[in-house]
Order: C-alpha cells, then sequence, then structure tokens
C-alpha cells in the first residue's frame, strides 16, 4: 500500500514538472544575465540577455534545454539551461529592498540567515574571497580556447 502511494506521488510529481516546463508555460529568469542562444550548444551565438526576474513563454523543450520567448518583446527568443529558469515568479530589488544577487542567491534557497548559520557554524569560511571569485570574468573567447587546448568535451549538447 506504502509503496503503491509512493509510487503515485512519485509519477504526480514529475509529470508536474513536465508541465511546468512544456510549450506555452510561463516561467522566470533565475540567473542575474541570462544569454539567450541560437542553439542548445555553449558556443552557440548570442541571441540577446534577459536579466534576473523576467517573464518568459516556454515555446519547446529539448532536454535540459528550453527556447524561450521574452513576454515583454516575443521577438527576442533564444535557448537557455531549464536550470536558469524558475516555476515561481521572482522580483529583482530595489535600493531599499533585497539586490539581485541577493534575490538569485534566496531563490536557490541560501539567504542572509543561511549566510549567518554558516557564519556561525564554520568561523574559517572566508566569504570576501567567495565575492572575490564570483567577480571574475573570463570572456567566452578565452574558455572555448582552454577547452580546445585541453581537448576538452564541451556539456550535452556536443
Amino acid at each position: 500500500m506504502k509503496r503503491g502511494l509512493f509510487i503515485f506521488c512519485l509519477i504526480l510529481f514529475v509529470s508536474g514538472l513536465a508541465a511546468a516546463q512544456s510549450a506555452g508555460s510561463i516561467l522566470y529568469v533565475a540567473v542575474k544575465t541570462l544569454t539567450l542562444k541560437s542553439g542548445t550548444g555553449a558556443f552557440d551565438s548570442s541571441q540577446g540577455t534577459l536579466k534576473y526576474g523576467d517573464k518568459v513563454t516556454v515555446i519547446s523543450i529539448n532536454g535540459k534545454f528550453a527556447e524561450i520567448a521574452s513576454a515583454d518583446d516575443p521577438t527576442k527568443t533564444g535557448w537557455t539551461s531549464t536550470a536558469n529558469l524558475s516555476k515561481k515568479q521572482i522580483t529583482a530589488g530595489t535600493s531599499s529592498t533585497a539586490s539581485a544577487k541577493e534575490m538569485a542567491l534566496a531563490g536557490k534557497g541560501f539567504n542572509q540567515e543561511t549566510e549567518k548559520n554558516l557564519k556561525n557554524q564554520k568561523k574559517d569560511l572566508n566569504f570576501a574571497d567567495v565575492d572575490k571569485t564570483e567577480a571574475i570574468k573570463v570572456h567566452e573567447k578565452e574558455v572555448k580556447r582552454f577547452l580546445e587546448e585541453g581537448k576538452l568535451k564541451v556539456g550535452d549538447s556536443q
């Protein structure tokens, strides 16, 4: 009996996930800056960008990737990883509220309370180093050259 109930709940959960990311679904950008790509490859050309909290409509799904269109400008379309999208409506903060970075972290379960708890539990954590690392920008051409010179494969799409 318990096993049947578990399987039923699992099927319900999985079908809910599939419905949430199917053509026509409304989702929200869950990363600070989302680059829309012409395809699912890591180095496909850029079709434009969206920002944290932007509302999008799913056009199609291909594995871990979604082709989306901006709700504000339906001509702005492209591909992104489904991990960059959220079913929850996200509102970026103003200067008197949470920042977009704080909102992005909170959307992934990390907030000031979590950070405070970590600092209390792990006195040797250095959040300044994390902030410095997050600020490092590497141009896409440099990443591509690094991968090619190291004969490394690129993600799921290649």
